[in-house]
């Protein structure tokens, strides 16, 4: 399960050296406004030291990460939603996505036009929070007339879908962000189909000045030096850690990107690990076995029987399988088990 991050901002923030630098991707980052019209697309390695370590006890032939993607989307200006720059037109590669990163200017560099008079974190992100919004009530508009319709005909479908509706469209009209709307599970099944752009996890990156030493988390910002990312993109594993070290920074910007989106997301891993290969998979928090097994192959949801578990600190502490079958550490879980993040798992299915 790969999950799809869209990286939206105003122009001149950063946003595509960000993506550059976190993809090693290149993209154009010109100093224009709407370089980027077209969205550019990197599929990155999640980063987790289990992985490495599950593999070198197992031997395995193979070591594969779970992926994320980053989408790179074009600049958002005002007014995008009466027209400005490219207008809204882009606002649908920000639906495909399952979380959304705002990056907002947080440097000052006489090189980089401001699309804005000067730095204003809390004022961009204004800026950006007000066009996904109006871009909500656009769309709920867009469909109230069919569903009113289809409510006065008696389809008890639409009239949960055109009351749920009329509440957000209430909401966002106060300035408030969808996902801030309390809801009966019934109403945000209702509504799941329209992908509103407002009930999408945000995560809120300050792109700050090169003089800082060390991202201290302040707010609910994370704090990332896009030149600083972009410089020890390439480096190799131990020169990157020294640098980063240098200048007093605990965890790269990608690093601390992927932990907020998986708990943005509510995320979490568990493995499979044997001599082929050592994997790590990606699930929903509370997942059930079963559901697990179906990331591996849609099938074997269907067809599971059981799942052999033992967790990732007693694999390693057991020296692989044998050793936490022989210490009684590998458990027999059936479909009720809710999977924990950092299980190892062997899934037994029926194959027919």
């Amino acid at each position: 399960m790969s999950f799809k991050i869209g990286i939206v901002g105003l122009p001149n923030v950063g946003k595509s050296t960000i993506f550059k630098a976190i993809t090693k991707k290149q993209v154009e980052a010109e100093n224009y406004p709407f370089c980027t019209i077209d969205p550019n697309v990197g599929v990155v390695e999640v980063p987790d030291k289990r992985v490495e370590a599950l593999s070198q006890i197992s031997n395995s032939e193979k070591t594969i990460h779970t992926t994320v993607e980053f989408v790179d989307i074009a600049g958002l200006v005002k007014d995008a939603h009466k027209g400005r720059g490219l207008g809204n037109r882009f606002l649908s590669h920000i639906r495909e996505v399952d979380a959304i990163v705002e990056v907002l200017r947080d440097f000052e560099d006489k090189n980089v036009a401001h699309t804005q008079e000067g730095i204003g974190v809390e004022r961009d992100k204004q800026i950006i929070d007000f066009e996904l919004m109006i871009a909500d009530i656009q769309l709920i508009d867009k469909v109230l007339m069919k569903i009113e319709k289809d409510a006065r005909s008696g389809d008890k479908e639409s009239t949960v879908k055109l009351s749920v509706l009329q509440k957000a469209k209430n909401f966002l009209e106060k300035e408030k962000m969808l996902k801030d709307l309390v809801l009966e599970e019934k109403e945000k099944e209702a509504i799941k189909e329209f992908n509103f752009l407002t009930d999408k996890p945000i995560i809120y990156l300050k792109n700050i000045d090169l003089r800082v030493e060390g991202y201290d988390e302040k707010d609910d910002y994370i704090q990332i030096n896009a030149k600083i990312e972009e410089e020890v993109a390439d480096l190799k594993e131990e020169e990157k850690k020294e640098y980063l070290q240098s200048l007093n920074i605990k965890q790269s910007g990608l690093d601390k990107l992927i932990k907020k989106s998986y708990q943005a997301l509510d995320l979490i891993s568990f493995f499979t690990s044997g001599e082929k290969e050592t994997r790590a998979w990606t699930v929903e928090r509370n997942s059930l076995a079963p559901v697990a097994a179906g990331r591996i192959h849609s099938d074997f949801e269907k067809y599971f029987i059981r799942a052999e578990i033992i967790s990732y600190d007693d694999f390693i502490e057991c020296n692989g399988w044998s050793g936490g079958k022989e210490k009684g550490k590998v458990k027999d879980k059936g479909r009720d088990y809710i999977v924990k993040d950092g299980d190892v798992i062997f899934f037994k299915v029926d194959k027919r």
